[in-house]
């Protein structure tokens, strides 16, 4: 592999399909979803109980996007943080409420945990992708996993659709709308729109996942805390293993009880090439090595618990994700831009349509980076959803146009869901009033979500 370089030039799809091509069609209606994570399932949800007829799109036999194939666990992003607060205080509803209310009446999320100054929850990633179905089910929307979405329909500028293939061979999907809740700005980027990667190519590190079984929680509880990042003595005993040659390259580690009995979600890995250089895990070869070392860290990890952590001496892996979890790769340049200025000053917006309590959370080096907003949140502008090029599309999830840092922030669970919400709004709309999606004012969107349930 070469080094890194900046994906707009590295990674230019050219392949943009005319409207007109020959291929058998699977299906035309108003609304294609491609991706079913969190931001992908909130938006078919949502536009299908509007009235529209929605396909959602899935590469696996599953949703959940990187909350379950990636087994990042955690419902981010719902609570305030603070010096202050000594119990959870929540701020972000709507969509989000709904599927965190859903998970824990299904018995798949704990009780809000300590996370440093705030809460979060850890889910049960098989009743996530159960919950996923029945809304999805109950809403109406066509769902078709195991495909994957290879080329753009296009005219001229205009959206009209996407080429998916799968095991069945390749057809298209014609929709008047688009919604990219890829992640990684798929169809943005298969179309020729403007997009950047990372810090002038600079990415999070992506991170293993596991969960370990056998662990007495109450000796471990009362040697670790209940803060969910890990104690200084943690951090120490880590460096001290270091010497000892455990290859631990990550010294501030999070450690979850999850719905389980005697179970810990883990989140400690710190993935990087073999030579130390970061990973593109847009490309399959770095994703590839990302995994295959992904998993032998992951024992490196689950022996130093054993070993170090009380509580945990009989502990065994029980499974890692189904891929490693990404953070960040390709981030559309969109109609507006969430700055880093807009996070640390807590801005709010008359077209906001998504409170942001989260930190800003840079994964890199041997110890994640925290920038706390305290008492404190700001809100994303639709705008951020709107690429800047291209019509009939919008994004949702992490691939939203956002500054480096400030996409460290917005990027998580919570804000996810109510990005898809925000896009499903936005293309009903556009579909029911026959206008551009860049011409809806962000203050109407804002308050149908709030119509919806959404705090804003």
């Amino acid at each position: 592999m070469t080094d890194i370089l900046v994906p707009t030039d590295l990674w230019r799809l050219e392949a943009r399909v005319p409207a007109d091509v020959g291929l058998p069609v699977l299906a035309d209606v108003d609304i294609v979803v491609v991706g079913g994570g969190a931001a992908g399932v909130a938006a078919a949800t949502m536009a299908a109980e509007a009235g529209k007829s929605v396909v959602l799109v899935e590469r696996y036999g599953f949703c959940g996007g990187a909350a379950v194939a990636g087994m990042s666990g955690t419902v981010c992003g719902l609570y305030l943080a603070s010096d202050r607060a000594r119990r959870p205080e929540q701020l972000v509803y709507g969509f989000a409420e709904r599927f965190r209310s859903e998970l824990a009446v299904r018995g798949g999320l704990t009780e809000p945990q300590l996370y440093g100054k705030t809460w979060t929850s850890a889910h049960d990633p098989l009743i996530w992708r159960e919950t996923a179905d029945r809304l999805l089910q109950d809403a109406g929307v066509r769902l078709l996993l195991h495909t994957t979405v290879t080329d753009v329909l296009m005219d001229g500028e205009a959206h009209r659709g996407v080429v998916v293939e799968s095991n069945a061979g390749r057809s298209v999907i014609r929709a008047a709308r688009t919604i990219d809740a890829s992640g990684d700005a798929a169809v943005v980027a298969r179309a020729g729109h403007g997009y950047v990667f990372g810090d002038n190519g600079a990415i999070q590190n992506p991170t293993m996942f596991f969960r370990i079984g056998n662990v007495d929680l109450d000796r471990y509880l009362a040697y670790y805390g209940e803060d969910t990042i890990c104690p200084p003595k943690v951090t120490d005993a880590i460096i001290a293993a270091r010497d000892r040659g455990y290859d631990l390259p990550r010294q501030k580690i999070w450690l979850f009880r999850t719905t389980r009995p005697n179970e810990l979600m883990v989140n400690a890995t710190r993935l990087s090439g073999r030579d130390g250089r970061m990973l593109n895990v847009i490309d399959p070869e770095d994703f590839t090595e990302a995994e295959i070392g992904g998993r032998a860290q992951v024992r490196e990890y689950a022996r130093f618990l054993a070993e170090y952590v009380p509580g945990c001496e009989n502990s065994f892996v029980v499974d890692t994700g189904v891929e490693a979890g990404i953070r960040q790769t390709r981030t559309i340049i969109g109609v507006e831009t969430l700055t880093n200025d807009d996070v640390v000053q807590g801005r709010k917006r008359a077209d906001g349509i998504c409170r942001v309590p989260w930190p800003i959370e840079l994964h890199s080096g041997d110890r994640p980076k925290l920038h706390w907003l305290l008492d404190d949140y700001y809100e994303v502008p639709y705008a951020t959803l709107v690429p800047e090029h291209g019509e009939n599309v919008l994004v949702a999830g992490r691939c939203l146009s956002a500054e480096h840092e400030a996409l460290a922030s917005a990027r998580v669970t919570a804000q996810c869901f109510e990005y898809g919400h925000a896009a499903a709004v936005a293309a009903v709309m556009s579909l029911d009033e026959d206008t551009r999606l860049r011409e809806i004012a962000g203050e109407r969107v804002r308050a149908v979500m709030a119509s919806n349930g959404s705090a804003l």
